[in-house]
């Protein structure tokens, strides 16, 4: 069992992708690693930006 020092984000970082190569080899790491792209951004502003200000009537049928 490997041990890695939970501190050294880097250290986990490569160790991971290590485990996933060996494990699943380079195709499927690859696929396995895009499931999890970090993204970028405020969700919550760019949110607010496209619903601006609508109210709880405004949504609802009449």
């Amino acid at each position: 069992m490997m041990i890695v020092d939970a501190t050294n984000l880097y250290q986990i970082r490569q160790t991971g992708i290590e485990v996933l190569n060996r494990e699943l080899g380079p195709v499927a790491m690859i696929r396995f690693l895009l499931q999890y792209e970090r993204g970028y951004g405020d969700y919550s502003q760019e949110r607010h930006e496209w619903i601006g200000k609508i109210s709880v009537t405004d949504i609802l049928p009449q």
